[in-house]
């Protein structure tokens, strides 16, 4: 059994994608949009561009992602983060970086007593990561 996180980016999936390809070398491996549905009823007027469906690769792990009904263009991700595990404290810090450009950090890259490197950055799409390495 596998649990895979399924994000709602309210018509910010696109460059949801493109952030994460850049920042976390994430590969699509699914991309269906709204106008590639077989039911049209599906594609609200405005939205056949939009991504009805997409699975990204970041490294082991499958990202699931969608505009949703693209209602408002402000995702709304609350009570869960997603971990990110780095091979080494270099690795750890680039990717926490990165995440955190147009994010904000809610704590700071450092030590702990449980990962030589921990801290926690919500993107500019407001997911939460943690991003660490283990000791």
């Amino acid at each position: 059994m596998q649990v895979q996180p399924y994000l709602t980016f309210n018509g910010r999936c696109e460059e949801a994608i493109e952030f994460y390809r850049k920042t976390l070398g994430a590969k699509v491996e699914v991309l269906m949009r709204f106008k590639d549905a077989p039911d049209p009823s599906l594609c609200a007027p405005g939205t056949s561009e939009k991504i009805m469906h997409s699975c990204l690769r970041i490294g082991d792990s499958a990202v699931m992602a969608s505009d949703g009904m693209s209602q408002d263009n402000k995702p709304s991700f609350s009570g869960f983060a997603l971990t990110l595990q780095a091979a080494d404290d270099a690795e750890a810090a680039r990717r926490f970086e990165a995440l955190a450009d147009g994010g904000k950090v809610q704590m700071p890259l450092g030590k702990s007593f449980f990962a030589s490197s921990f801290g926690m950055v919500a993107d500019r799409f407001g997911v939460s990561w943690m991003v660490l390495c283990s000791k």
